[in-house]
């Protein structure tokens, strides 16, 4: 059987249940939705367009989960064509165990929601939830390197790393528009 982040062996060894397995996978899916949820909003504004905040939480929702169901249904048919044996439950409990893909778009859904609400400007939550998930991203950046045993300051170069995925889509966006 071929490894893939947080889906190896080593979880296999992990106990049953979300939330006790080894923090790598959702971790990684965590990190993995912030760059797709910055991604969408930062596609969805845009400049000059009718703004409909409630319209763009619901495609960055059904994106991420969507994206969850795909990757986790992949690990499903690798498992099959990899010889890992019949298909069962195991089928769900794959596709359930992208929860945290679908968990990181639901600040900047949170965000686009309070749009629609008349709270705040579209622009302002869009451009609020890239800065939002940009520092996000270096959270979980830096908390997986030190998951992974890693000293502070090499985790901290790696918070950064991850932030700077974040910086790039802000940048992006702001030369788009």
């Amino acid at each position: 059987m071929t490894e893939c982040a947080g889906h190896g062996p080593a979880d296999a060894a992990a106990p049953r249940g979300m939330l006790r397995r080894r923090p790598e996978g959702w971790l990684f899916k965590g990190i993995y939705g912030l760059v797709l949820a910055s991604a969408l909003v930062a596609a969805l504004d845009v400049p000059g367009g009718e703004a409909n905040p409630g319209q763009d939480a619901l495609w960055v929702l059904l994106t991420a989960l969507t994206s969850g169901a795909a990757h986790g249904y992949a690990h499903v048919i690798a498992q099959r064509a990899s010889g890992g044996g019949r298909a069962g439950p195991g089928r769900v409990r794959a596709v359930i165990a992208e929860w945290p893909l679908a968990a990181a778009v639901l600040p900047t859904v949170a965000m686009l929601l309070a749009a629609a609400a008349g709270w705040w400007a579209e622009d302002t939550a869009a451009d609020t939830a890239l800065v939002l998930n940009t520092v996000l991203l270096f959270a979980l950046g830096a908390s997986a390197a030190r998951t992974a045993g890693l000293g502070r300051l090499s985790s901290c170069r790696a918070g950064l790393l991850d932030m700077l995925i974040g910086l790039v889509i802000i940048a992006a966006d702001a030369l788009i528009e």
